[in-house]
């Protein structure tokens, strides 16, 4: 019984520093350049297919500036939860890599891309693939911050690094649970990208 009240206890006091963390965090203005050297071009390209990604990519955007830039596939992904993870398994284990709406106008503009994936079964989306595949991204800076929701970091950065050929990826890249943003400010600040 006591463990019990413990519990939650601690579940309550987590959730009331969240919503403190939120609620002070939401009244902040928003804290352009960060440590960001402002000649630097930043792009902000992510690939999202619940919202979890997209509102991680908004909140760096918010703090850092730069462009945003959404990754689409032409084909949809099923609305069903399982249905996705079933069909992201075999296009990951067969190395599928899917077609893309639109393109980054100019992509070599820029100095600094930051880039958003979810984890799918232990790596970066099939999309974000694509998106390495058809850009040429050699000289650039790229910060990787994936979403999980619950399997952590796995081999997404790795996979990521593998992957963005002639890059300098920043293996001290961004992860964190579903859509929570907690830590985006610290971690921008911790860059130091200059």
């Amino acid at each position: 019984m006591r463990n019990k009240i413990l519990n939650i206890l601690k579940k309550s006091l987590y959730i009331l520093s969240t919503v403190i963390l939120t609620i002070t965090n939401s009244n902040a203005e928003p804290n352009k350049d960060i440590n960001m050297n402002t000649n630097k071009k930043i792009l902000i390209a992510y690939y999202s297919w619940s919202g979890n990604t997209k509102e991680v990519a908004e909140a760096i955007h918010e703090k850092i500036g730069g462009d945003l830039y959404r990754i689409e596939t032409e084909q949809t992904y099923p609305e069903e939860y399982r249905a996705t993870t079933a069909q992201a398994k075999r296009e990951i284990n067969e190395g599928f890599r899917p077609s893309l709406k639109g393109k980054v106008e100019d992509i070599a503009q820029y100095d600094i891309i930051f880039i958003g994936s979810p984890n799918w079964w232990g790596t970066i989306a099939p999309a974000v693939s694509s998106f390495l595949a058809d850009n040429n991204l050699k000289g650039k800076t790229v910060i990787p911050f994936i979403t999980h929701g619950g399997g952590g970091e796995q081999n997404t950065i790795t996979d990521l690094t593998k992957q963005c050929v002639g890059c300098s990826v920043n293996k001290d890249g961004w992860v964190g649970y579903g859509s929570r943003t907690l830590g985006i400010s610290s971690w921008l600040e911790d860059l130091k990208i200059n």
